[in-house]
């Protein structure tokens, strides 16, 4: 029996406007003419009529449902499945593959009490992604591909980005650079549906990819210059001039997407082409900008590079703890900078860098 998640026209009221009185059109008031008020009776239109015989969710196929849903959290399973009895059903699949996702990812990283076993996580991953989850899709297609079975993990990337997972799209883009030999056009396609679709990493690869002189050639909707966007972006417009390469701009403008979007790696490039003059005029105000908050986020080379700056501004305890966290991320230079500005520093100067370094965390960021 099909489940109606409102009343039907036929079981609502006959009325269709409230009782106003409706007044005579031909009284007239004392020493002055007005024209008479009518109150209209509202008869819905044919088009809202036609709307009504697809307000009926219950009467979507199971097969639509599930595609629709292929890539939703658990969260979002859990509200959808609460429109109506016949959600609740056809979304029943997914919300198993929410638990084989779950067993997987604590196999995988050796969580929840379980010892790290790659097959039993990949064993947990497929039964999702045949329950139809694009989150198991992915899932186990990096297992594949960690394990040199890439073809494997490719098409369950493929599967996974033909439904909308971002995820899925932004690996398949990578897969497909990283073939032999590289499939640019292909590539280019699937990171720009990522990007598009606000998915940071893809941002960030798809700036890269362009980045490297691959996909120049693409025909991605940038190839027009895109003034609208850079009228409603304040920093584009101090930044972007006549003179600035087109191609140059729409690399800049991906990493610049990716690091608003908390995409550290992007932060530290945006400032590079800040302070290059690449994608964006010169501006050394923002190039500092972002490559204090790639620093803040903890990114060693931002590190090392915001505490070469301090140090060239004098603030001698600002640069130690810098440098002294790039130092400890594996900058070997750092180290030394930082060794020749603390004999600079009196003892007590000295304890309170070191200490601001041991009691530092880094932001919270996207990767």
């Amino acid at each position: 029996m099909t489940e109606r998640t409102w009343p039907h026209r036929s079981e609502t009221s006959h009325f269709s406007t409230l009782p106003f009185p409706i007044k005579n059109s031909t009284r007239k008031h004392e020493n002055s003419t007005s024209k008479s008020i009518r109150v209209r009776q509202f008869r819905p239109s044919p088009s809202s009529r036609r709307s009504d015989q697809f307000r009926d969710f219950a009467a979507l196929p199971n097969d639509v449902l599930t595609k629709i849903a292929a890539n939703f959290s658990l969260p979002n399973l859990q509200a959808a499945s609460l429109v109506c009895k016949s959600w609740r059903d056809g979304l029943l699949p997914l919300r198993e593959a929410m638990l084989f996702l779950r067993w997987g990812k604590r196999f995988k990283h050796g969580r929840g009490g379980v010892q790290p076993n790659v097959e039993k996580a990949l064993d947990s991953f497929l039964k999702g992604a045949a329950r139809g989850s694009t989150l198991a899709m992915v899932d186990a297609g990096l297992i594949y591909w960690e394990m040199g079975k890439k073809e494997e993990g490719v098409a369950l990337y493929r599967k996974a980005a033909e439904l909308g997972d971002t995820a899925g799209q932004c690996n398949l883009g990578i897969s497909y650079l990283q073939a032999d030999p590289p499939n640019v056009k292909e590539a280019v396609k699937w990171l720009y549906q990522a990007s598009i679709a606000g998915y940071v990493r893809g941002q960030y690869q798809l700036a890269l990819c362009l980045h490297r002189g691959s996909g120049m050639n693409q025909n991605l909707p940038e190839a027009v210059f895109p003034t609208l966007l850079i009228q409603n972006h304040p920093i584009l417009v101090e930044s972007v001039n006549s003179n600035v390469d087109l191609a140059l701009y729409k690399q800049a403008k991906w990493y610049l997407r990716a690091a608003e979007g908390g995409y550290v790696r992007a932060m530290y490039n945006v400032s590079l082409c800040y302070s290059l003059g690449t994608g964006f005029s010169q501006n050394h105000r923002q190039s500092r900008k972002w490559m204090k908050r790639a620093a803040d986020h903890g990114h060693r080379k931002a590190q090392f590079e915001h505490g070469l700056s301090l140090f060239s501004e004098g603030q001698m305890m600002k640069a130690v703890v810098y440098l002294e966290l790039a130092a400890r991320g594996g900058e070997t230079a750092a180290a030394h900078v930082k060794n020749v500005i603390l004999q600079e520093l009196p003892p007590p100067s000295r304890e309170r860098a070191l200490s601001l370094a041991d009691n530092w965390r880094p932001l919270p960021s996207s990767r």
